[in-house]
């Protein structure tokens, strides 16, 4: 078994590193440490989904295991309906990554990600499984359950609460994937204009040149339509990024900031402090302490993030890349409940995005770069790399900070820099790029 669960589930080109056959050994191994009875299962748009899907059906059947498959739903729709059925979930998705990509993400009974502890586990009972057969076991069921997501799309549509007379035209980009078979059932009932674009998945155009990780498509489309603003999610619809009315992207740290300060006005930011994690930009901590609100930092991952906010007693956290977790609606991250919530603050406000978005934090210059390597595992064990690091942090001083990590879901490195100085950020990330490619590899 070469896949192993990385930030966010297992991830690999479907077919070929993600196979079928690997999908089941992974129902079976999952069905042996995470539930007794039923599981729930889910795919987004890709057209690797219902293969995937029913090889990883097949496994937990094999384990005499019922399964309830809600087909095409979004990554927090399945969290969602896990934790209201004391039900685990299975969601067959790569997020945001193309079409040929597939993964899978477990999900607990209480609708969060599993721990560290239970992945580990499944990941040796998968070796352990990988070419054994199953002989003398009952036989589970796989049911049509597709009518929950309906109840999903119910919990979301009471989420916002628009005053009366509200005028705001939205451009809602769903990245032809899992979002686009609910956000205009929920969105289309605000009583609000609401335009749809990449809401006509076929399979290969999930993420495709839109959603999340493209705002410049749905921005195009707010300037072209003369709207208010956009939103746009990723392929399982678990992050959003939002736009203004020029197209200006207004991404996770400021809408952090936004909620924040609402949140806080409004007296519902229990404790005074939020969750963030290690890529946030220095500007939203600096506005944050300006208000007197409190950070707790964790690393890369919303489930991190969902982790501290449980642990700590907060509300409200989450990623520059647009995960936001309002724990008191949902477990986890939630791109279609974000972009709600944004556009009824932004009608309760009554003033545009960009005007809120301006005030809401000072940003400060950040790059991150992703750089190809043939080998990141090596990262940790590259001591010109950290040299190098510790040479430029000293150079930027209390201005800046220096971030490396290896990537979770693909075969990179990343590398973040941030300063009060953009040439010094860009000299810092061309120094620093240069000496990872040199020591771990150009791939």
């Amino acid at each position: 078994m070469l896949l192993r669960f990385g930030t966010d589930g297992i991830r690999g080109v479907a077919n070929s590193e993600l196979t079928p056959e690997i999908a089941l050994v992974v129902g079976r191994a999952a069905a042996r440490h995470l539930g007794d009875a039923g599981f729930l299962v889910g795919s987004d748009t890709r057209i690797s989904g219902p293969v995937l899907k029913g090889a990883l059906s097949a496994g937990l059947a094999a384990e005499a295991r019922l399964v309830v498959d809600v087909g095409v739903v979004p990554t927090p729709g399945l969290a969602w309906l896990a934790a209201r059925r004391t039900m685990p979930g299975v969601m067959v998705s790569a997020s945001h990554n193309p079409f040929a990509d597939n993964g899978i993400k477990l999900i607990s009974s209480s609708g969060t990600k599993i721990p560290d502890a239970t992945e580990r586990a499944i990941e040796l009972e998968i070796d352990r499984l990988v070419g054994s057969t199953v002989a003398g076991e009952p036989v589970g069921k796989i049911v049509d359950g597709r009518g929950a997501v309906a109840e999903y799309a119910e919990h979301l549509a009471v989420a916002a609460v628009i005053p009366p007379g509200s005028r705001l035209h939205v451009v809602c980009d769903c990245g032809n994937g899992a979002a686009s078979s609910v956000a205009p059932k929920v969105f289309g009932g605000l009583g609000l204009e609401v335009e749809f674009v990449g809401a006509t998945p076929d399979g290969v155009n999930i993420n495709a040149g839109c959603g999340a990780t493209r705002p410049d498509f749905v921005g195009g489309e707010v300037v072209r339509r003369r709207a208010d603003l956009g939103i746009a999610f990723d392929g399982d619809a678990d992050r959003m990024i939002a736009v203004d009315h020029t197209g200006g992207v207004v991404d996770g740290d400021a809408l952090l900031a936004l909620f924040a300060f609402d949140l806080q006005a409004r007296g519902l930011l229990d404790n005074d402090a939020i969750v963030v994690t290690v890529m946030s930009n220095l500007g939203l901590r600096r506005a944050l302490a300006a208000h007197g609100i409190g950070v707790v930092e964790t690393p890369v991952g919303d489930r991190f993030v969902a982790d501290a906010l449980q642990r700590d007693g907060l509300v409200l956290g989450g990623e520059q890349s647009g995960h936001i977790v309002f724990r008191r609606d949902e477990t986890t991250g939630d791109g279609i409940l974000t972009g709600l919530k944004l556009v009824e603050l932004v009608c309760r406000l009554g003033r545009p995005l960009a005007e809120l978005a301006g005030e809401a934090l000072t940003r400060v210059p950040q790059t991150l770069r992703n750089v190809v390597v043939a080998d990141p595992g090596r990262l940790d064990d590259a001591p010109a790399v950290w040299q190098e690091v510790a040479f430029v942090e000293r150079e930027l001083g209390d201005s800046g900070r220096v971030l490396l990590r290896r990537s979770g879901t693909e075969s990179a490195v990343r590398v973040m820099v941030e300063a009060d100085s953009a040439d010094a950020v860009d000299r810092a990330v061309r120094r620093i790029v240069a000496v990872v490619e040199r020591e771990l590899g150009s791939a």
